[in-house]
């Protein structure tokens, strides 16, 4: 029988932080843990060697004829800092009540083996399940998934036989509630560094005498939006998608409180887009956000000195038809443009992703070409939820970026199904990080009816 919690633990306790070469190890413990469990359940596995981790591509053929879903997933976590901060060791899991807590628990190792827990019930269950299911999981997804387009380039030919995606790295707005993500912001995102004198100097013998850095970056950023919440950046909202009618009645229905959002993030007045509420503006409407800042002494007690670098670090949340290099380009422009004489300026590209948008099926926007196979994974999720959870799912874009399925749809041409498995009090890439083991329990009874009805075993 397989044990999806006693799994869950197995894989938490291999730290495998993509981003930091000191965790290689248990990057590749990882990688051989999802690798062997897979091939446990009949899967043929192949490691997939890139230029830093690992994919891991697993496959269950069988008839053409039969439809062909991917599964998607990622080994790789976020750091664990600031470790102090931790209530229980971040790579021991410890189950507490209904949780189990450790880094990755909810992102995405929970979720991914929800799935691989479904796959292997409907398996045992109906051996001759006719249905192909491949599984594509990465470890490189914290990290910007750098060596993922490589990848789909080279094994296009063969992902193009299937016929959709289906994933859970997407969120649930709370445990009785299932939403069957249907957009996701993209990304972009790069460094401004400024320089002012050669080296730092004596704030006492050479003050007004040239400008801050810390300053001039500061100022800049300042104009970088208006008071009333809006990017301050000429041309930065002309290819906003328009919100379709249906995609507001969802939201309306998920029965949104402001006062108890408020409350969570602990702050006193929200700052979002003219015209749209907190909720909507964090679905509907792109981002410029300063995600770091820094320059001169960041030490105990006081150095007087006029700094001769400070840098920012910024990024964008792009929704569906901005494109992230467009977006850059406007903002580095901007910046260029705003820059104060005496300061030079030098920027640092980082990753991006493109924004993703699907349309369920029966909307008034649905694409006339749309899979077949794609509606019938709505169709048969949908009908899941229902049964397992007691109510419908909604169809909500969400926030966050998932820029692999953007990568997916752009070089294979598959949409994706994505039914969102963690909470916000989850903590994604915070101290303690959690996973609701109800919410493990009920999505893998869900995926698996689902795997069950799309092959025609419902």
């Amino acid at each position: 029988m397989f044990d999806p919690v006693a799994k869950l633990q197995q894989f938490i306790r291999h730290p495998s932080v993509s981003a930091d070469s000191r965790f290689s190890a248990g990057m590749q413990d990882a990688q051989q843990f999802i690798s062997g469990l897979l091939g446990s359940i009949g899967f043929e596995v192949e490691v997939v060697r890139t230029d830093l981790h690992p994919i891991v591509l697993a496959h269950r053929g069988g008839d053409p004829r039969w439809p062909h879903v991917v599964i998607y997933g990622h080994y790789d976590v976020q750091p664990a800092d600031p470790l102090e901060l931790w209530r229980t060791p971040a790579f021991e899991p410890t189950i507490i009540g209904n949780r189990i807590y450790g880094r990755g628990a909810a992102d995405n190792k929970g979720p991914l083996l929800t799935n691989v827990a479904a796959v292997a019930q409907a398996l045992e269950e109906d051996p001759a399940l006719p249905l192909r299911i491949t599984f594509l999981i990465e470890g490189e997804e914290e990290m910007g998934s750098p060596s993922f387009p490589k990848f789909l380039e080279r094994y296009a030919d063969r992902l193009r036989q299937a016929d959709c995606v289906f994933l859970s790295d997407t969120a649930l707005p709370n445990p009785d509630q299932v939403v069957l993500t249907c957009g996701l912001r993209g990304l972009a995102l790069f460094d401004v560094h400024l320089t002012g004198a050669k080296g730092d100097l004596h704030s006492g013998l050479h003050g007004g005498v040239l400008r801050n850095p810390i300053q001039a970056l500061a100022e800049i950023l300042a104009t970088l939006h208006t008071p009333e919440g809006r990017v301050n950046v000429p041309g930065f909202y002309d290819d906003v998608l328009d919100v379709h009618p249906w995609e507001r009645e969802e939201l309306r229905r998920l029965g949104t409180d402001e006062r108890a959002y408020a409350e969570f993030l602990g702050i006193d007045t929200f700052y979002t887009t003219p015209a749209f509420n907190p909720f909507e503006s964090s679905r509907f409407q792109p981002t410029l956000e300063f995600n770091g800042i820094g320059g001169g002494y960041q030490g105990e007690g006081t150095k007087t000195v006029i700094p001769s670098k400070a840098f920012a670090k910024i990024s964008c949340r792009l929704v569906p038809n901005q494109r992230p290099q467009r977006i850059k380009k406007l903002v580095m422009d901007t910046i260029r443009a705003r820059l104060p004489k005496g300061i030079r300026l030098e920027f640092v590209d980082q990753h991006q992703g493109d924004p993703y948008v699907v349309v369920p099926p029966g909307r008034s926007n649905t694409p006339p070409d749309q899979s077949p196979v794609l509606a019938r994974a709505f169709q048969a999720t949908e009908q899941a939820v229902r049964e397992v959870w007691g109510r419908a799912p909604l169809y909500l874009r969400e926030g966050g970026s998932v820029p692999i399925i953007s990568d997916i749809k752009r070089v294979i041409g598959l949409d994706s199904v994505m039914m969102g498995l963690f909470l916000p009090e989850d903590n994604l890439h915070a101290p303690n990080e959690s996973f609701n083991l109800d919410v493990m329990r009920k999505g893998t009874e869900t995926t698996r009816r689902m795997l069950r009805a799309l092959a025609g075993r419902a």
